[in-house]
C-alpha cells in the first residue's frame, strides 16, 4: 500500500500500553502523523513520556479516551486512516477485566465503522487467544485457524487468554458485519526494553499456565520492536489479511526457558539450582506455526 506519509494519520489506541507505545514511536520515526489515544487509567510512566513527546513532536496529538465512552473514541479517530487497537489491562486480568476488554474492542470497531477516513484496523491480540484447549498437546500444528476454548479458559481461570480470545472474536464479527478491513496480530509473550517496569502485570497474566505452555510446545516470545514493525507492515501491505501469529522464538528447551526468565528479571526469579549451571536436556515438540507471518515480513502476505 503506497501511503503518503505526509497526509496519512494513524491512531494508536491505547498508546500508553507497552505495545502501543512502541508502535507510536515507530510510526513517528517513519514520518507518520499520530493520534495517541490514551485510556484514563491513571498516570503511568509511559503516559508521562507520551505527553512530554507531544510538547516537542508536531506530528503527535494526544487524546484522552475511555473505551466505554464511544464518543471519546470517535474524536480520537477523526481524520485517521488506520487504528492500531492495542487494548491491555495495566493491572493484569481477572474476570471483570474480560468483559471490559470485550466491550472496549466492540466500541473501537464500531467507531471505525462510523469514521469515513478509516481504511484499516490493525487489532493487537495474543497467542493466548489460540493455544488453550484440552487437546493442545496432541495437535501437530497450532496456527491462525486455532482458537482457545472458552469453557477451558473459564474453568482454569485463564483470564488473559479469555479476554484476548473473546475480544478478538467480537472484533472480527463486527468488522465483517460492517465490512471493515481488519488484520489481527497475535504475539507471543512480549519482551523488550524495561518490560518488567512497564508491562509487569500483563506479562504475569500471560504467563499463567506457563509450565503447561512450555510442555505443550506453545510457549513463545517476541521482541516488542519487531512486533511494532509487524503491526505497521500489516497496515502498509494492502494484501495483509486475517490473523498473524507473531513470535521470534519458541521456548521448548531448558536453555531457552532460562533465557526467557533472565529477560524478565526481576519479575521472575531465577530458580536457585540454575544460578550456576543448567541441568536437563529434554526438548519439547514445537507446535506453533507462523509461516504466514514470514510471508508478510519478507515480501507480502497470504490469506
Amino acid at each position: 500500500m503506497d501511503h503518503d506519509k505526509s497526509t496519512s494519520c494513524c491512531c494508536v489506541l491505547d498508546a500508553s500500553t507497552y505495545v502501543g507505545f512502541w508502535i507510536l514511536k515507530k510510526l513517528l520515526s517513519r514520518g507518520y502523523s499520530v493520534h495517541a489515544a490514551i485510556r484514563r487509567n491513571g498516570e503511568s510512566e509511559i503516559e508521562e513520556m507520551i505527553r512530554e513527546m507531544e510538547t516537542t513532536e508536531e506530528r503527535l496529538v494526544v487524546y484522552d479516551v475511555d473505551v466505554l465512552d464511544y464518543q471519546s473514541i470517535l474524536v480520537s479517530l477523526k481524520t485517521c486512516n488506520v487504528v492500531f487497537c492495542c487494548l491491555d489491562s495495566p493491572e493484569g486480568y481477572d474476570e471483570k477485566e474480560v468483559d471490559l476488554e470485550v466491550r472496549g474492542a466492540i466500541n473501537v470497531v464500531e467507531a471505525c465503522g462510523r469514521t469515513e477516513s478509516i481504511e484499516k484496523i490493525v487489532f493487537s491480540s495474543s497467542l493466548t487467544a489460540s493455544i488453550w484447549r484440552d487437546n493442545i498437546g496432541t495437535q501437530k500444528d497450532v496456527d491462525e485457524k486455532c482458537w482457545s476454548d472458552q469453557d477451558f479458559c473459564r474453568n482454569k481461570k485463564l483470564w488473559h487468554a479469555l479476554a484476548k480470545m473473546l475480544s478478538e472474536k467480537a472484533a472480527w464479527a463486527l468488522a465483517m458485519d460492517r465490512r471493515l478491513n481488519m488484520v489481527s496480530i497475535n504475539p507471543g509473550l512480549i519482551v523488550g526494553p524495561s518490560v518488567a517496569q512497564h508491562n509487569a502485570r500483563p506479562t504475569m497474566s500471560y504467563l499463567k499456565g506457563a509450565a503447561q505452555m512450555y510442555e505443550n510446545g506453545v510457549l513463545a516470545y517476541v521482541d516488542v520492536k519487531f512486533l511494532a514493525d509487524v503491526h505497521i507492515r500489516a497496515f502498509e501491505d494492502v494484501s495483509a489479511c486475517g490473523r498473524y501469529f507473531c513470535f521470534n522464538q519458541i521456548v521448548n528447551t531448558e536453555e531457552e526457558a532460562l533465557k526467557l526468565v533472565e529477560s524478565l528479571s526481576p519479575l521472575i526469579p531465577m530458580p536457585p539450582r540454575y544460578e550456576n549451571e543448567m541441568h536437563g536436556s529434554e526438548v519439547y515438540e514445537e507446535r506453533l506455526r507462523n509461516n504466514k507471518l514470514s510471508k508478510l515480513v519478507e515480501a507480502g502476505s497470504a490469506c
